[in-house]
Order: C-alpha cells, then sequence, then structure tokens
C-alpha cells in the first residue's frame, strides 16, 4: 500500500512540474516567434476599413547575426489611399513615431504617398497607393500586363506597405551623398577634416 501511495504521489508531483514548466516554456516559445514589432503595429489606433486584411512578412535574424530583421506589412484599405494615408500617418503619431525627412524616400518616385519615420532604434517605411487591379481573362486569354484603369466599382479600396528596419542596417541614418550615385558611378560622400574652414591657399608675399 505504501509504494502504491509513493507510486501515486511521485506521479502527480511529476505531472505538476510538467505542467508548471509547459506554460512558461509555451509562453516562451511564442514570444519568441512572433516579432514585437508586429504587436506594435497591431496596436496602430486605425478604423477597421483601414485594415481589412493584412498581410505580415519577415526576413532576417532579430539579432542581426547575419542579417538583421526586415518586418513587412502589407494591408488592404476599402477607401481610397488619400484617406488611408491620413489615418495611418496620425496613428503613427500618436503612437510617437516621428516624420523622418531623409533621402532616398522613395528609392524612386511611385504613385500614392510615401513617408518615412523614425522610433527609438527602428526606421519605418509607410506607402500608400491605389491597389493593383488586374481584369480577369477575356475569351480564355490572359489579362495584358499593362491593363487600362478599371471601371469604377470594380476596383476600390487602397494597398498600404509597411517596412520596419533596425536603424543601425538602414543606410540612410548613415552619411548620405551629396549627388545622385547613379549620375557618378560612386558615391561622392564628403571628407570631413578637423579644420572647419578646411585648408586656406596662401597668397604668395
Amino acid at each position: 500500500m505504501r509504494e502504491r501511495r509513493r507510486l501515486r504521489l511521485g506521479i502527480l508531483v511529476l505531472v505538476s512540474l510538467v505542467l508548471l514548466g509547459a506554460v512558461p516554456l509555451y509562453f516562451g516559445i511564442r514570444t519568441l516567434a512572433r516579432d514585437p514589432v508586429f504587436d506594435t503595429l497591431d496596436e496602430l489606433n486605425v478604423p477597421g476599413w483601414a485594415a481589412a486584411k493584412t498581410v505580415d512578412n519577415v526576413s532576417g535574424s532579430r539579432w542581426c547575426l547575419e542579417d538583421c530583421r526586415l518586418r513587412e506589412r502589407t494591408v488592404e484599405s476599402q477607401k481610397a489611399w488619400k484617406e488611408t494615408a491620413l489615418v495611418y500617418e496620425a496613428a503613427l503619431a500618436r503612437d510617437g513615431w516621428q516624420r523622418w525627412k531623409v533621402g532616398r524616400c522613395p528609392e524612386q518616385k511611385v504613385k500614392g504617398t510615401y513617408t518615412c519615420w523614425r522610433r527609438d532604434e527602428l526606421t519605418l517605411d509607410l506607402w500608400v497607393r491605389d491597389p493593383t487591379c488586374v481584369p480577369p481573362p477575356v475569351n480564355g486569354e490572359p489579362a495584358p500586363s499593362a491593363p487600362p484603369s478599371p471601371a469604377a466599382g470594380k476596383c476600390t479600396g487602397s494597398l498600404v506597405s509597411v517596412k520596419v528596419r533596425n536603424a543601425i542596417d538602414d543606410e540612410r541614418t548613415g552619411p548620405q551623398p551629396s549627388t545622385d550615385p547613379s549620375l557618378t558611378g560612386e558615391d561622392p560622400f564628403p571628407t570631413l577634416t578637423d579644420d572647419p574652414l578646411g585648408e586656406l591657399t596662401r597668397s604668395p608675399s
């Protein structure tokens, strides 16, 4: 009888230890798997119509072991891009993000509105534009690669792209070239010296 009681007690203790350890382990794994930046984006106070459908994508290491983490979020909005951009920009400002006026924002001219933001050790790119609408095939033939603008009511809403990077991995936080590198073939970073006036040319005596 005593051996059975000891065996039952041992089993109960073992089960209790497993349960007590499993719960913290579950939440620990969940925390490591879920990037907290996406939780921050989830907390942005935007209307429901501005976040009808969300798709997240992540690459790189959160601790910058090889490549730093790149977080990308694509959101479908039910309203036009101008109204959508206003609510997202206001939400970012309320959440502590500051507008960042920097070169190469965007890298090249795009449709819609493109703004850049900074908060703590992160940078954020926000691009809001009309959705990419491809008409259905006609008579079994695929849609043209550059379709004309669709009729009103068939393609509405807007598309939101959010890109969040670590500031140390964002080359725009460093020195910027004084001219477009594509025009010269090299990055003409200015040479900095200790003398703020530079070297003065002496006139002949």
